[in-house]
């Protein structure tokens, strides 16, 4: 006899994950977005230690691991499903109510938390819903906003 499964679970809504990386974490990034299904449908959100002074070229190292459109972060863009997201070289971002706002880089010798930066306004977003992963850092950036994403009611 064969048996039937219904399911009351609400449907599956993507989520926003963000991705904090130093500057040599692209390996694992093209590894990461290699292995993504090509149903998903999530949107990602890559924070990474850059300099300012040059313009990244993670876009073109990564177009061809992934079945996502890849976009340069900008003021005021509200994030859409199936898309990566890149914070430009010469500003921190956060999320408010799932768009973005860019905020200049501390100028000088002010230490900078881009991570801990993007990760807290997340947490305050999507509360329990809040996902971020740290595949590697500078120093402790990073750890702070995982706290707040952890500990978010």
């Amino acid at each position: 006899m064969e048996s039937t499964f219904t399911s009351y679970a609400e449907p599956f809504k993507p989520q926003i994950i963000a991705i904090g990386a130093s500057a040599g974490g692209l390996e694992t990034l093209q590894s990461f977005f290699r292995n993504l299904p090509k149903s998903d449908i999530n949107a990602y959100v890559i924070i990474q230690h850059l300099s300012p002074n040059f313009e990244s070229m993670m876009a073109e190292l990564l177009e061809k691991f992934t079945h996502l459109t890849i976009k340069k972060i900008e003021d005021k863009e509200c994030i859409k499903p199936k898309h990566i997201y890149l914070i430009p070289p010469q500003n921190n971002a956060e999320i408010i109510n799932g768009c973005f706002k860019l905020l200049a880089k501390p100028k000088g010798n002010t230490m900078n938390f881009p991570i801990d930066i993007l990760f807290n306004s997340l947490a305050k977003y999507k509360k329990e819903k809040a996902i971020g992963i740290i595949l590697s850092g500078t120093g402790s950036d990073g750890t702070r906003g995982l706290k707040s994403i952890k500990e978010v009611e």
